[in-house]
């Protein structure tokens, strides 16, 4: 009883490889590291800007689409005068914040959805996985302006609408190291140890199936930030909250006359979810035993 016991306590810290290998292997990849590099960046021009330029960006401070570097606007002002600058670094935090949050909702779902189909196959497997093909097939962007336009656009449900529409791939992901692992010695000496259910799931299989796992969920906050921006282009966000999105759907209307102002929050949201590929991809390889094999 006691050896089951400390087996069981050992596979509770298994990991599938030693960190200090991971992250050797990450920061040999240059272009993850340069995407690191700019998204610290962007974070740290986004939450600590605000305290260098403190100009509010709800405020009409100057003539409306004053181009960048004029009049002391290093980027300008848009269709009300506001500050362009203010508004990229007040609109950021809101941005990130939407991604992180909705990827945080659709790992939740992705992650619960694909382990007990994974874990237990048969019937349940048939029916959550026919459930998730539902909302696969469903326009995504369709179905979150159908949500936004039911329940309003406030920054709580546009974030809920872009969560509840983007847990697919990481069922399949995840479903598919359940199938992998479930079969491995490890798990097989835990349940014959006496492990319950939820304790094979959430304490022994699923630590070593979140190497994809993660790659996915970092990707999927580039994928939110690049929603939220296609919902407050076609008019579905909060007009009283500030965000990358919502600063370029409030300039759409003038995008031939004053394109800056719509190309600025446009070329952050690029470089933001590039960046967060970038690591995406560095992140791949670490996790990745056969090329820290080579």
């Amino acid at each position: 009883m006691a050896d089951s016991i400390a087996n069981q306590e050992a596979l509770e810290l298994k990991i599938t490889h030693p960190l200090s290998e991971m992250a050797v292997m990450f920061f040999r990849n240059h272009a993850a590291v340069a995407g690191l590099a700019l998204l610290i960046f962007i974070v740290l021009f986004t939450f600590l800007g605000p305290f260098i330029h403190t100009t509010d960006p709800f405020e009409m401070v100057w003539a409306p689409f004053t181009r960048p570097g004029e009049e002391g606007f290093l980027l300008g002002t848009d269709y009300l005068g506001r500050d362009i600058l203010s508004s990229m670094m007040a609109g950021g935090q809101v941005s990130m914040a939407i991604g992180l949050a909705a990827a945080v909702i659709s790992l939740v779902i992705g992650v619960t959805v694909g382990s007990f189909a994974g874990f237990y196959g048969g019937a349940i497997e048939e029916a959550l996985m026919r459930f998730t093909e539902f909302f696969q097939v469903l326009p995504t962007l369709l179905f979150s302006m159908v949500i936004v336009a039911l329940f309003g656009a406030s920054l709580l449900t546009v974030t809920l609408a872009i969560g509840v529409v983007s847990w697919t791939a990481v069922a399949r992901v995840t479903r598919a190291e359940f199938l992998r692992i479930r079969e491995l010695e490890y798990v097989a000496a835990a349940r014959a140890g006496g492990a319950h259910d939820g304790y094979l799931i959430f304490r022994v299989i699923l630590p070593n199936a979140m190497p994809p796992i993660v790659v996915q969920a970092n990707l999927m906050v580039g994928s939110a930030i690049l929603f939220e921006a296609a919902l407050s282009f076609l008019g579905l966000s909060d007009p009283n909250t500030m965000s990358w999105g919502q600063v370029i759907g409030s300039n759409r209307p003038y995008i031939l006359d004053a394109g800056f102002a719509v190309a600025i929050p446009g070329f952050a949201i690029f470089l933001t979810v590039l960046a967060i590929s970038l690591i995406g991809d560095g992140l791949n390889d670490a996790f990745n035993p056969k090329l820290r094999e080579r």
